[in-house]
């Protein structure tokens, strides 16, 4: 059976590896060809790949050309590991949810526990 204990270790465990991350990106990675013209053709060669890191900034659309294979192989890390990032944050809420329910139950069994005291009637 789960306890507070179990779960307030997890929790615990959750905020280290948040910890130990150094890096992160919000967005994806997507490759990008362009289509360029060819002399004495009809139809224009595709050129690429060419890889973008694209995200949302409010209404607007954000997008950063990685042109080395190091900011490619380092973009991939950051969005991977905002994307475990995002899933801990997830978990945490569950256990903290969870947690809070443990000890709601535990709070209303022990007042179960205690006998009621009536008052006795007065003869009035």
């Amino acid at each position: 059976m789960e306890t507070t204990h179990s779960i307030e270790a997890r929790r615990e465990a959750i905020v280290q590896e948040m910890r130990s991350m150094k890096s992160m990106k919000r967005g994806t990675i997507n490759e990008q060809y362009l289509k360029v013209p060819q002399k004495g053709v009809s139809k224009p060669a595709l050129r690429g790949p060419y890889y973008v890191l694209s995200r949302k900034e409010g209404n607007n659309t954000v997008s950063e050309r990685l042109t080395t294979p190091a900011q490619l192989e380092q973009a991939k890390q950051d969005v991977a590991a905002h994307k475990r990032f995002v899933e801990l944050c997830k978990e945490f809420e569950a256990l903290t949810e969870r947690m809070g329910l443990l000890l709601r139950h535990a709070e209303g069994s022990e007042e179960k526990k205690q006998p009621r005291r009536r008052s006795k009637p007065t003869g009035k």
